[in-house]
């Protein structure tokens, strides 16, 4: 028996290495290795398997240092020196790219097989050095069963490079570092720093503190109480870490995998894992106690309680495999162990399988749209081997294998690089992944990635070509082979690597061992987080685990966020240590140069300074005032805040309205220290898909042969007949119940023309009776074979795999790359044409219960660029046709000419309608093929497909030549339904003055499509289209890519008057108004990746400031951390990121919020979120209601925290003028113990957690008061040095009334003898002092609640009990009978009731004339709701209840009562918009309810408008526009037939949702004449005619091509009335 490293014949050479030997097989050159059509590479020139490895490049991948992570959230850094050696955000971005490219560019050029890189220097140092900072180490070379080189192994023999574990940590604290590293971490604050020195302090005798034990329990309790909110956090994390780390994963074990050091774990990793465990078994040994019961009732109930708990995209639980000699039938997948689905399997085409007059055919390739898989087949000559037509094989057959490796269940954590896993249908990525074979022969798999990208539609991937034949675990022993791969790196749609492996073949008689290798890319890596979907089983080498895996390169740090008002707070302590510098420093002074003086005592004994010397004296007393007037820094104040930060997250927690049942999921603050923050937050990053959307694509409408059908009423409908004034609830009723009908109607029609057993009333979405009249021929048989053509189309042309649950009726499931896919699909299904499945070589449907087999010849798939799916199908006639579907304009220039005429236009009317209803439209077109034009493209695209230079464009060329001259079927219409809500609460932030921005991985198209629907865009908005287009040629440089970017933001800039200069980003950072709604910014992630360049990234920020809405499409995790980043920093503005997937974790972390959404997509965003909510509507509550009163409330206390303190240090600082400041206590101990504990800490609480200024239905109704956290006008220096100076004047009161008074009046002793009691004077001075600050508090709190009284009267009535009851006992020692004595004083009375009156009556003055004559919005909304103005809103915010009299309407705006700058129009469209400002009084006051204010200002344009540049001249003809006759041309097309001759039906019946959307949307038809992102009549029949002309649109205008950047920059006006206007004066 040989081992799979015995046999030296069989031993690939070993390669020299390189920084950039990552692309082996992509190059081709005259001393480089052969290369051939099938990817293949071969060397002819090859080195003897036994020669020695060639020497070392120097930098080469042996590094041994750890992998350095690419961090796109900011990495902590120390103070002193994060600003010379942290690079910012965007310039890590930016250099990050440039290396890639970099690398990539390096290596296309240099890498050769297993040699040296052409022309190089070997001394030369790798690109890379010269970087300042190295993003990770060099390329990684792995080997697998061979063994390693020797300039790879150390001295011992262990490899030198080592690789980052699998093991993944979130949590921040171990038990073993939590002590010391959340000291470290608590300390990090000043404030405890002083509080520490100051209780170090105490301890010495000689500052004369009487009980320094009393004195450190604030310290004490403040870093307890931290540290345990901080552990329950950390715990939650590592909880949720383990489950992780410990998922199943089947790996092979017993087999030696050379490139990791096997056990290799140091002492100190021992020492921790010890302790860990310790911790862990005594945490759920405490748990087995508590949960004894509970796991008794689940044993009773016949549930094992020791199972494995599940995570939500894998399912392992009943299974147990040793290798694959166990089949798959015995294992319950993800699906099927919940709903028993039976899965159809989807063999790939071949040619063995295939029927006898289709093998010739088939046998030439196999699907050549997938790029790995293609295999030239070209004879050899006579009597020569021919490699090429040889199947490569990773299997060496001249080895036996042991038998002893096996695939056994292990867990995440143990993986290394190096080993070979099997990965199972249904189960999440470990790592990632390079696929070598699959249970589809042709080693096809799906995945999908919505935890990395956020979508849910599956993607295809292939195995390597030469790993197919490895089956079983003994192959894995067989196989020899090594793989190079570039370095780790972030991007998640790009890599580079090599498989290398030597092969003979048995048909060579040579003989002669060949080095062979595959180019392996992204399509043959699965990455972590990705789900193995519809595929048994797959089998793969790790590549990269732990942080390595591009998913965590992509997640950034966990970090450890501060409220930005304790981050201010710091400033603020600083200026209070100074006031407490100068206090002490005086005291210091007077005390030393007093007591320098002799004979000046008052006793008989003249006592001397304290500390012997007079400078001695003055040193100590120093110290001793430090401690005395601590409390000016009061360390309460961090206690308190904590108290009322966990309050504010207990009730944010507790709000039922932020209760999502369904997930029963409720908002959970996972970070309970920045609730204030979230009162605050000015930009709001938003992911699209799971997040605005269900992602739950419904197929609404459709033309067919110029008939529309669909009944149905859209997001987008409402949204734009609320702008138009309609009653949008009445009409959603009206409109409902109108669908209602028709779907019973449709579906008895389906019924009664076929007997569908896949037909569910609940799936159905494409309601239209009269498509089922029309389909059972009702109307002629014209329009009967259109509609079956088209359903029948949708039923070719797809990917879909389709899945048959079991039951009676049985249901259908599809599963496709795109939801929309999937829809047109489901909808076929539902008109009787039903896809049951694929076999080897088509697709079996059920055609209205005729049971059909069609062959599809070749699929030409969907991308990006091409915008369109292809699908060549055998039709029962033997005809062969072709299935066109795609977008409108791509179609449209690809009809046949000169036909179809009225068709196309009938169809491109209403397409257009349909795309003004927010609906994703797609043409469908077919074009019958002869067998002579399909043969003979066919060889076309074989040779394209096998194509290794620039076949992806080959491959586009020859779908060019075949998607010609089609004939139009019809189009389709679907919908991406938001989540509910989307939309208000979109409308509702942007009233607040918060700006949305939309981060999103989907394309352009459906995210401009989604912007209609939530509000996001609108008719009157010009969208600025910011793109650049790769390159793939590689001809175009950076700075040719800077200068076209460069040129369009420029151009944008000058349209507000703007150059990208600093003045105007410090212009910028001043402005937090709201941007006028006449601009939005969309930009897809290529041309992202330059304006995020430092020398773009500015004029990027200044361009999106001014525009109402900012759309990043194609983006990947790290550039939406980068733009968040971006503002944040540039702007210095509070931002909010909020997501559901993985893939928003990056940007989740970097915002100052973040919020993740508990939904479909996993639980990673909400586990890395510092809020998790149900659902999007909800942000608008945790926003605008929990946000502003946190906020609020918290400004708020730390001010009057600030005020009682000076109040209390200050009559103590007086009080030192008596007595040479020698730090005697006037107040007995228990009272400055008592003072922050009892007396007034519990009414400041209150004010911080139960204080409203307004009801939570009047903070959603008047959105617009949430702008003074935008602004920070709560918390403001001005505020805080305010309260200071009010502190400083009452403390004179509290202090000097008392002393004056009683210094007159003493009290008389019992033998009627004067006493000066100190301490009778501090009672004095300690009761009104109470009185006055909690009624002082009392005065600043809005809501006087029961609660509030009560607290406030207990507080100063507690000290009355304390001083009664205390001096009462012998225990209060020289305060003994001191109650008695005051309280039986008049004067004590006397000054009791006066001095808080004389406190606070100018506050109390001030207040009133401020809130009678300089009133704030919230005074004067406070007023309107007393006055009972909101009684008729709910708990949203909604107005549920209106009253008649239209001259009875508040608005919200910015006029003042003589005018105001606002136009009538700009009026009469609030009007219509402002449905949370709608008062009715008849008798109330005219007056806006908004004053002319910062919060309230709109900004407008020069002609006085709300943001357009629509004159005044044009505006009386708006009423001409909205009630034209239908029949005028209001349209920029050149036909001008009227509206009964355009687009209806021919055949005349009722067509209630056509009919009745025509004339709503005719208003704003111009509005999408201009923009060349909507689908329009005028602009499909522009393409189609510039397709007659020569199928060059650029030639046809004549003045677009010249300026291609330019071009790209879209001028669409969205402004539909004046341009109508326009055309009307035309006309």
């Amino acid at each position: 028996m040989m081992n799979a490293t015995d046999n030296p014949a069989d031993v690939p050479a070993q390669p020299s290495y390189g920084d950039n030997d990552i692309e082996a097989a992509h190059d081709s050159g005259a001393a480089g290795p052969s290369r051939h059509s099938n990817g293949i590479t071969i060397a002819e020139n090859l080195p003897h398997p036994n020669s020695p490895p060639a020497p070392k490049r120097q930098g080469g991948s042996t590094s041994t240092h750890k992998t350095k992570r690419s961090r796109w959230a900011t990495r902590k850094m120390t103070v002193k020196s994060s600003n010379k050696k942290r690079l910012s955000l965007i310039g890590r971005h930016g250099k990050t790219l440039a290396n890639e490219k970099k690398r990539a560019s390096a290596g296309s050029e240099s890498f050769r097989q297993g040699g040296e890189p052409n022309n190089a220097d070997p001394n030369a140092p790798p690109a890379d050095e010269e970087e300042e900072e190295h993003d990770g180490p060099g390329p990684r070379t792995l080997y697998f069963n061979l063994p390693l080189p020797p300039d790879q192994k150390d001295e011992n023999g262990a490899p030198k490079q080592t690789y980052s574990r699998n093991k993944i940590r979130t949590a921040k604290y171990t038990p073993l570092s939590f002590i010391p590293k959340n000291l470290y971490f608590q300390f990090h604050n000043i404030a405890n720093i002083f509080f520490l020195f100051v209780v170090i302090l105490a301890f010495f005798s000689i500052f004369g503190v009487e009980n320094p034990g009393l004195n450190s329990v604030p310290l004490i309790a403040i870093i307890v109480i931290t540290a345990i909110r901080d552990a329950i956090e950390d715990v939650r994390r590592t909880r949720s870490d383990k489950t992780l780390n410990n998922s199943p994963v089947y790996r092979l074990l017993d087999w030696n995998n050379v490139n990791v050091i096997q056990d290799n774990v140091s002492a100190w990793r021992k020492l921790k894992k010890a302790t860990s465990r310790f911790f862990s078994r005594l945490w759920h040994l405490i748990e087995r106690l508590w949960k004894k019961e509970s796991k008794d009732k689940q044993k009773a109930a016949g549930v094992d309680p020791n199972g494995y708990d599940p995570r939500v995209s894998i399912e392992t639980r009943h299974t147990r495999r040793e290798s694959m000699l166990s089949p798959y039938s015995q294992r319950d997948s993800f699906v099927s162990a919940r709903e028993n689905i039976q899965m159809t399997p989807v063999p790939s085409p071949s040619p063995r399988n295939a029927p006898p007059q289709m093998q010739d055919m088939l046998s030439v390739a196999q699907d050549k749209t997938r790029p790995t898989s293609a295999f030239s087949f070209n004879p050899a000559a006579d009597g020569e081997f021919n490699v090429v037509n040889a199947k490569p094989d990773l299997l060496n057959h001249n080895i036996v294998p042991e038998g002893k490796a096996r695939f056994h269940r292990g867990a995440w954590k143990d993986l290394q690089v190096g080993d070979f896993v099997r990965i199972y249908n249904d189960d999440e990525l470990p790592a990632d992944v390079v696929v070598l074979a699959t249970s589809d022969p042709d080693g096809g798999c799906y995945i999908e990635t919505k935890n990395l990208d956020g979508e849910t539609n599956l993607k295809f991937r292939q195995s390597l070509r030469c790993g197919r034949s490895l089956k079983h675990a003994r192959d894995c022993e067989r196989a020899q082979f090594y793989v190079k791969s570039e370095p780790p790196q972030s991007n998640l749609y790009k890599y580079n690597g090599a498989i290398h492996w030597n092969q003979s073949f048995e048909e060579d008689p040579s003989g002669a061992v060949h080095e062979m290798s595959e180019p392996i890319s992204i399509d043959n890596l699965l990455l972590r987080g990705c789900n193995l979907r519809n595929t048994e089983w797959a089998l793969g080498i790790v590549l990269f685990t732990g942080h390595d895996t591009k998913i965590m390169m992509n997640a950034g740090d966990t970090p450890s966020k501060r409220a930005r008002i304790a981050r201010e707070l710091n400033f603020n302590v600083i200026c209070n240590f100074g006031v407490l510098f100068i206090m002490c420093l005086i005291a210091a002074l007077i005390n030393g140069v007093s007591w320098a003086k002799t004979d000046a005592s008052l006793a008989y004994v003249d006592m001397g300074p304290y500390g012997g010397t007079p400078p001695l004296a003055g040193f100590v007393t120093f110290w001793a005032a430090f401690i005395l007037f601590q409390n000016l820094v009061p360390i309460s104040l961090y206690i308190t805040v904590e108290i009322i930060r966990t309050l504010q997250a207990i009730f944010i927690y507790s709000d039922v309205e932020m209760y999502y049942e369904k997930a029963d999921q409720p908002c959970i603050p996972k970070s309970w220290n920045i609730s204030d923050d979230v009162g605050q937050i000015e930009y709001i990053f938003s992911d699209k898909t799971g997040t605005l959307t269900q992602n739950v694509m419904e197929f609404k409408k459709a033309t067919i042969n110029g008939q529309p059908y669909g009944e149905a009423y859209t997001e987008a409908q409402a949204g734009m007949q609320k702008r138009m004034g309609i009653d949008v609830v009445k009409e959603a009723e009206r409109a409902n119940a109108e669908i209602a009908v028709a779907k019973d109607k449709a579906l008895a029609g389906l019924r009664k023309l076929n007997d569908n057993p896949y037909l569910h009333d609940d799936e159905i979405t494409f309601i239209a009776p009269d498509f089922v009249d029309d389909l059972s021929g009702v109307h002629g048989a014209e329009q009967q074979h259109a509609n079956e053509q088209f359903m029948l189309s949708l039923a070719l042309c797809h990917t879909v795999l389709s899945e048959k649950i079991p039951g009676d009726p049985p249901r259908l499931i599809f599963k496709a790359q795109s939801p929309d896919e999937a829809a047109l699909v489901a909808t076929a299904r539902d008109m009787g044409f039903t896809v049951l499945g694929n076999t080897d070589v088509g697709i079996r449907l059920n055609v209205m219960g005729e049971e059909r087999h069609y062959p599809v010849l070749t699929t030409i798939e969907f991308n990006s660029t091409r915008k369109r799916m292809s699908a060549i199908v055998r039709m029962p006639d033997n005809k062969i046709v072709l299935i066109c579907k795609g977008a409108d304009s791509i179609i449209y220039s690809r009809l046949k000419r000169g036909e179809q005429v009225e068709l196309r236009k009938a169809t491109a009317e209403h397409l257009e309608m349909f795309a003004r209803e927010g609906l994703r439209t797609l043409c469908i077109a077919q074009r019958v093929l002869t067998e002579d034009e399909y043969y003979s493209w066919r060889k076309i695209h074989d040779a394209a497909a096998t194509a290794v230079d620039n076949r992806e464009e080959k491959m586009e060329a020859a779908a060019e030549l075949i998607e010609q001259d089609l004939t139009l079927l019809g189009g389709t219409a679907i919908e991406d339904r938001l989540q509910d809500g989307v939309p208000d609460t979109i409308a509702l932030l942007a009233e607040a003055g918060i700006k949305l921005w939309v981060l999103t991985g989907d394309k352009v198209e459906t995210a401009i499509n989604i912007g209609f629907s939530c509000n996001l865009l609108n008719n009157d908005m010009e969208l600025l289209h910011l793109r650049v287009d790769e390159d793939e040629s590689g001809n175009t440089t950076d700075d040719d890519y800077m200068e076209r970017i460069e040129a369009q933001l420029d151009k944008g800039l000058a349209a507000f008057g703007l150059t990208g200069s600093d003045e105007d980003l410090t212009a910028a950072r001043a402005n937090h108004e709201p941007p006028a709604p006449t601009h939005a910014v969309v930009i897809d992630g290529f041309t992202l990746r330059w304006a995020l360049s430092d020398e773009l990234s500015q004029k990027f920020l200044l361009l999106c400031k001014q525009c109402k809405s900012v759309l990043c499409c194609r983006v990947s995790p790290a550039q939406k951390a980068a733009v968040c980043a971006l503002v944040k920093n540039g702007l210095d503005v509070m931002t909010l990121s909020i997501g559901d997937g993985a893939n928003d974790v990056a940007m989740i972390q970097e915002a100052d919020v973040g919020v993740g959404i508990a939904g479909l997509e996993g639980r990673q965003a909400a586990m890395s979120s510092d809020y998790a909510i149900g659902q999007f509507r909800f942000l608008k509550r945790l926003v605008l209601v929990h946000g502003r009163w946190s906020y609020r409330r918290m400004a708020e206390s730390i001010a009057n925290f600030f005020y009682k303190n000076i109040i209390w240090v200050f009559s103590i600082f007086w009080f030192q003028i008596f007595c040479n400041y020698d730090m005697t206590y006037i107040f007995d101990y228990t009272y400055i113990l008592m003072f922050n504990l009892f007396f007034t800490s519990v009414p400041v609480i209150l004010m911080g957690v139960l204080d409203q200024d307004v009801p939570d239905t009047v903070s959603l109704a008047v959105p617009q008061l949430y702008r003074r956290g935008i602004e920070r006008l709560e918390w403001t220096q001005q505020k805080f040095w305010l309260y200071m100076a009010d502190g400083l004047y009452q403390s004179v009161m509290c202090f000097f009334i008392p002393y004056l008074t009683m210094v007159r009046t003493p009290f008389a002793s019992f033998n009627g003898l004067d006493v000066a009691d100190r301490l009778r004077l501090g009672a004095y001075i300690v009761h009104p002092t109470v009185l006055t600050i909690n009624l002082y508090m009392l005065i600043n709190t809005y809501r006087w609640d029961w609660l509030m009284v009560l607290v406030v009267a207990l507080s100063f009535l507690f000290v009355f009990f304390w001083t009664g009851v205390y001096t009462s006992t012998t225990y209060s020692q020289y305060f003994y009978g001191t109650g008695a004595a005051v309280y039986g004083e008049a004067s004590f009375w006397a000054v009791y009731f006066i001095v808080p009156v004389l406190c606070i009556f100018p506050r109390y003055g001030i207040k009133a004339l401020q809130k009678v004559y300089f009133p704030y919005d919230v005074d004067i909304i406070r007023e309107q709701a007393q006055q009972g103005k909101f009684k008729d809103y709910d708990r949203d915010g909604q107005l549920i209840k209106r009253e008649a009299g239209p001259d009875v309407e508040k608005l919200v705006d910015g006029t003042n009562s003589a005018g105001g700058s606002s136009s009538e129009g700009s009026r009469k469209a609030k009007k219509h918009n402002s449905q949370h400002m709608q008062f009715a009084s008849v008798d109330e006051d005219r007056r806006p309810i908004y004053p002319p204010s910062v919060a309230t200002h709109n900004t407008r344009t020069q002609n006085g408008s709300d943001g357009t540049n629509y004159s005044g001249g044009d505006h009386d003809r708006q009423y001409s526009v909205d009630e034209m006759n239908i029949g005028m041309a209001v349209s920029s097309t050149d036909y001008t037939a009227t509206a009964s001759g355009r687009g209806r039906p021919s055949i005349d019946r009722a067509r209630p949702s056509y009919d009745r959307m025509r004339a709503s949307m005719d208003r704003v038809r111009a509005s999408y004449e201009a923009s060349n992102d909507f689908t329009t009549a005028a602009r499909l029949s522009r393409l189609e005619s510039s397709h007659s002309a020569g199928r060059n649109l650029d030639e046809a205008s004549g003045q677009h091509g010249h300026d291609s950047a330019a071009s790209r920059f879209i001028h669409g006006r969205l402004r539909g009335l004046s341009m109508i206007s326009n055309k009307n004066k035309a006309t």
